[in-house]
């Protein structure tokens, strides 16, 4: 699985803490910036169509969390993302995602098993309209 193989690479080069950099050079320092600039640039040379949608480690970031977004809602996408920060528009103070929801969208994204995701006769999705979302509150089954 790609994610062992990566948590290996990183061991390896020196990674301790889990937020620690993934990428690292030979001898252990986080691959920088301009490395990744560097790879994207080799790798535009090899797939041509790569250079030409112009894709950089940003546009992956993008991409994820916008399909992650799509999928299973803004709260969602904004733990995914790492943003815990509370800028932004006041609904962000009330809009929240936990950990199990993260790793089910995490497991949809990359078809691998996650032990904190939540299987899917388990999730509870919000109400779609306000008489829906009344008539969970009426009947205490609101989240």
């Amino acid at each position: 699985m790609l994610a062992d193989r990566l948590a290996d690479h990183a061991r390896a080069r020196g990674a301790a803490a889990p937020a620690d950099a993934l990428l690292r050079y030979r001898n252990g320092q986080p691959a920088t910036y301009r490395r990744y600039d560097l790879l994207w640039a080799r790798i535009g040379r090899q797939l041509p169509w790569v250079a030409i949608q112009g894709i950089t480690t940003h546009w992956l970031r993008n991409t994820t969390l916008t399909w992650v977004e799509r999928h299973f809602g803004y709260a969602v996408a904004r733990a995914y993302a790492g943003h815990t920060d509370c800028r932004g528009p006041a609904t962000t103070t009330y809009i929240k995602a936990d950990l199990p929801a993260v790793a089910t969208a995490l497991v949809a994204l990359t078809g691998q098993p996650h032990p904190l995701a939540v299987a899917e006769n388990e999730q509870q999705f919000p109400a779609h309209d306000a008489e829906a979302g009344a008539a969970a509150y009426r009947s205490g089954t609101h989240r």
